[in-house]
């Protein structure tokens, strides 16, 4: 796919006959009128997007996008790039604490080496990589734009091929040192902000670390004086390969009409990007949590996307996610078993609004 041909991308959105229906068959319930508030929306909109009433999420996935970048030679992280490997096998064994979630949740992962700095041994990862991690975006970009489009269609092809399998719900999750401070240049080129507005302190930086990547990210500001619309120049010079591909997610969300749940403050500058390449596509997107890294609700507020969980979660790996398909299918049951007013002899509520 050409840089013309990602921008000439359109999406249809959610069916808006069907959301009315939806929300019809939840004022039928026996309960107050928009008594599960924000959930009733986005069992509406998970149905509008499928195009059909009859709402099915029992088949779900998170696709975790594993990635090294090279930023990580400047000091920004805790820990080096090895430990990327290292938790990705441990995905691949099922042993990693998305995996545990999932598990309990009643999902799948699906762990994919989209840019991983060594070779993974194993089974139980997708082998989609483009390149051994990124190059410091400090010395020069990340990645070329080759590569920034290459990614963004692994991460369209991997919803295609998920909705080829019959799965109904999404999740984006990622994995790779450093890729806190990758999202946050993202962000604040986008967003047209400082570092210090959006960028917190990632798996637990020292205040002298997080100065460090304030000054970082900053440099690189100056450094390529980005447009703001210009979003795959912005991924290519800042970003990494996860987030390219998962903004390749988004798109594919809304290409394929499959809804994607989005985890923390990562998932959200590739949300970001999508939306901005594709108008219309946070009408696919289900967020989950509001993350504790201070890009996460800046960039809430520019999509109009609002979090149903406050934890002040940051462990990555679409953890935050995958905690919302347990809360989504709480909230489905009401929905698929639903006691109407007549079954307990009350009078249903009447809307006047």
């Amino acid at each position: 796919m050409t840089e013309k041909e990602l921008k000439c991308l359109k999406v249809d959105g959610p069916d808006v006959e069907i959301e009315r229906k939806i929300k019809e068959i939840w004022d039928g319930i026996a309960k107050p009128l928009d008594g599960l508030g924000q959930f009733e929306t986005m069992i509406a909109r998970i149905g509008a997007i499928a195009g059909d009433t009859r709402i099915d999420i029992s088949s779900k996935a998170v696709i975790v996008l594993c990635a090294d970048n090279g930023i990580v030679e400047e000091g920004i992280s805790q820990t080096g790039q090895e430990v990327t490997a290292r938790v990705a096998e441990s995905m691949g064994r099922g042993e990693s604490s998305v995996c545990r979630m999932a598990k309990a949740a009643g999902a799948d992962v699906i762990a994919v080496d989209i840019g991983i700095n060594s070779k993974i041994s194993g089974a139980g990862i997708v082998d989609r990589k483009i390149s051994c991690g990124t190059r410091n975006f400090l010395k020069e970009p990340a990645m070329t734009k080759e590569e920034t489009l290459r990614a963004v269609v692994v991460g369209m092809e991997l919803v295609k091929d998920c909705k080829r399998k019959g799965y109904a719900l999404l999740a984006t999750g990622e994995m790779g040192i450093g890729n806190t401070t990758t999202s946050a240049a993202v962000t604040a080129a986008l967003l047209g902000c400082r570092a210090e507005d959006i960028a917190g302190r990632g798996a637990g930086l020292s205040n002298e670390g997080l100065s460090r990547k304030y000054e970082v990210i900053n440099s690189a500001l100056e450094k390529y004086r980005f447009q703001m619309t210009d979003v795959l120049s912005i991924l290519a010079a800042v970003g990494g390969l996860d987030i390219a591909g998962l903004t390749g997610i988004f798109i594919g969300g809304g290409l394929y009409r499959v809804p994607i749940v989005m985890d923390g403050s990562i998932s959200a500058a590739a949300a970001l990007a999508a939306q901005r390449l594709v108008p219309g596509i946070k009408e696919f997107i289900i967020p989950s949590h509001v993350s504790r890294e201070p890009a996460a609700g800046r960039i809430m507020e520019e999509l109009g996307l609002h979090p149903v969980i406050d934890g002040k979660m940051a462990l990555g790996e679409g953890t935050g996610a995958v905690m919302m398909f347990s809360l989504l299918d709480i909230a489905l049951s009401v929905y698929a078993n639903r006691t109407g007013f007549q079954d307990i002899s009350v009078q249903q509520y009447v809307r006047f609004d």
